[in-house]
């Protein structure tokens, strides 16, 4: 028995079926490019139809090789790679969750189900990760720094200002020695 495999493409959405005169078996990848920034949770989201309970497998592939995530079987089994282990979830229906992606969980992640008769289908999904931009967060900054730099030197401006004023309308008026005596001794109550 020859298995007939094909791959339908539906704008951007792909369809893969593989089928032989024992099983029917397809895969459905719902957004084959993903984007995602930094401390995000992503969703790679498939949906498989089988008649039997097929083994789900994903791998992530990237420039530096490529590493096995997950295995499972619904119902049965679920390994998880030691360096995912704490940072995915796996469904039933075969979609994978990364929890809190980083930059090099950027790549291509291969999903696999293999039904109990050997087929076997596969579906690509690529994930963009990209770093937030904190470019506007970094100009009112600055624009902040600089506003208190420029109301410091206009408080010290100010306060200059009225020292001189101060110093100037003593030497122009300077009251005489004796009515600052008299003043004096008023406050005091003598």
């Amino acid at each position: 028995m020859r298995p007939l495999a094909g791959l339908l493409w539906i704008g951007t959405l792909f369809l893969t079926v593989g089928r032989t005169r024992q099983s029917e078996l397809s895969l459905y990848v719902s957004q084959p490019n993903l984007n995602a920034t930094v401390e995000k949770n992503v969703l790679l989201s498939v949906a498989y139809t089988a008649k039997g309970v097929p083994v789900i497998r994903w791998k992530h592939t990237a420039a530096w090789g490529t590493t096995k995530i997950a295995e499972w079987k619904p119902g049965s089994y679920t390994n998880i790679s030691d360096g995912y282990g704490d940072r995915v979830n796996v469904y039933r229906n075969g979609s994978l969750q990364i929890l809190k992606v980083a930059m090099r969980d950027s790549g291509y992640y291969l999903v696999t189900v293999t039904e109990e008769f050997g087929t076997t289908i596969y579906g690509t999904i690529l994930l963009n990760v990209s770093e937030i931009r904190y470019e506007d967060l970094h100009f009112v900054a600055v624009c902040f720094a600089f506003l208190t730099a420029v109301s410091a030197v206009l408080i010290c401006l100010m306060w200059l200002c009225n020292k001189s004023l101060h110093l100037f309308q003593k030497e122009r008026h300077p009251l005489p020695e004796s009515a600052t005596e008299e003043t004096e001794l008023q406050m005091i109550g003598c």
